[in-house]
């Protein structure tokens, strides 16, 4: 029987690459994979750890439905970090709106400049 042994990367739709990579390599810090191969359509590939987050640009894609408030309710994905405070400040500094997750874990809520929900968790140390 085969087992399934993690993610290998998450894509969403985003109708402006640099945009995109503007909220995710610039104020995330995801590190680019520059090893995209050609596929048709513009976008990028971006590192999560050993995961990967795929940028497609396909705009006429996008849901015509525009995102509501908190994202926990919503299509979402959810990334690591070790300093949920630090990023607060980056988020703030880039004028980004943020939610404080509704569970009480030391986790947020905020949007890519697309309206996907981005869920970030800190990690506690053991």
């Amino acid at each position: 029987m085969t087992t399934v042994l993690g993610i290998h990367h998450v894509s969403i739709l985003v109708s402006d690459t640099r945009r995109a990579l503007d909220f995710y390599h610039g104020v995330l810090g995801l590190p680019l994979d520059y090893d995209r191969p050609e596929i048709g359509f513009p976008g990028a590939w971006l590192y999560i750890g050993q995961q990967q987050l795929h940028l497609l640009e396909l705009p006429q894609q996008l849901a015509t439905t525009p995102p509501t408030g908190h994202g926990g309710r919503d299509h979402h994905f959810a990334m690591l970090v070790n300093d949920l405070s630090g990023l607060c400040q980056a988020l703030e500094a880039h004028g980004i709106a943020y939610t404080l997750s509704r569970s009480g874990r030391s986790a947020l809520f905020c949007r890519d400049p697309d309206g996907n929900a981005v869920e970030i968790i800190e990690q506690i140390p053991d």
